[in-house]
């Protein structure tokens, strides 16, 4: 019995003198990031596609998401395609990936779909801007740049399909 007692005093004690841990609020969904970039090319596709990136740049990756509340993959590329050249395009990168002309990566153009093997299954989307750089909705990051020479996307890169021009 006295154990017992003991041993109850003991976690009463450590239970009531541990801290409660701290109640956080959630901070309010800012998607507009300042974004830094330069273009180097003025043509139109390239005006458009980056008129596109600063409306949505920071929006956070939500999976089956397609609006500016959270975007997965597909959804930012169809939805800038359809805002920039009003091109309706397939909601699914699986769906996407027939559509356009398929071309190799080094003669890529601004607009190119961009497609990557993340995983056996799993297929990424991006469109590509310019020297390397492409527009495209990260998990862990949200919509961004991101660059087609990093090893990451290097090793990833599966194939670019041109449905301009």
């Amino acid at each position: 019995m006295r154990t017992l007692l003991f041993w109850l005093t003991l976690v009463f004690i450590v239970t009531a003198c541990s801290t409660a841990p701290k109640s956080y609020k959630p901070l309010p969904l800012q998607h507009k990031t300042k974004v830094k970039y330069k273009l180097h090319k003025q043509n139109f596709v390239t005006r458009q596609l980056y008129k596109e990136y600063k409306k949505y740049a920071g929006v956070q990756y939500c999976y089956g998401g397609n609006d500016a509340n959270g975007f997965d993959c597909s959804a930012l590329v169809q939805r800038i395609y359809k805002e920039a050249f009003n091109i309706n395009l397939p909601r699914t990168t699986k769906q996407q990936l027939k559509r356009g002309k398929k071309v190799s990566k080094n003669s890529l153009k601004e607009g190119d779909l961009l497609f990557f093997q993340t995983s056996y299954h799993v297929l990424h989307s991006g469109i590509y801007l310019e020297r390397g750089d492409f527009i495209h909705a990260s998990s862990k990051h949200g919509v961004m740049l991101s660059n087609i020479h990093n090893p990451y996307w290097r090793a990833k890169y599966y194939q670019a399909r041109r449905l301009l021009f």
